[in-house]
């Protein structure tokens, strides 16, 4: 395509590849970290940086669970009634938190 940069890569057997060095260095990947592909309704692919969370292993499949289900059924989505948030409230009462103090990791 004219105006774009390119870059090739081959398909191993095991349908393997390597991602181009100049495509590693624009999405800053580094050994170990996670991609994620997305297509389009127009057959376009594309690979982005999954965020890590730390060690959490459970929080990005969620997410990733949570964006597919959004995208397949977003009239699903309900705003959080008033009696629910009274109750969310009624929880949390009297409770101090901090959210610029790190968590104790010894607190798991």
């Amino acid at each position: 395509m004219p105006g774009l940069d390119q870059e090739f890569s081959t398909l191993t057997d095991r349908y393997q590849t390597t991602i181009p060095a100049s495509i590693r260095r624009a999405l800053n990947l580094t050994k170990g970290d996670r991609i994620r592909y997305s297509l389009d309704a127009s057959g376009r692919v594309y690979i982005e940086p999954i965020p890590t969370n730390g060690s959490d292993t459970a929080l990005g499949p969620f997410l990733d669970l949570l964006e597919a289900d959004i995208r397949a059924r977003p009239t699903a989505l309900v705003s959080v009634g008033p009696v629910l948030v009274t109750q969310m409230q009624a929880l949390v009462e009297g409770v101090e938190i901090d959210l610029d103090t790190a968590l104790d990791p010894q607190n798991d």
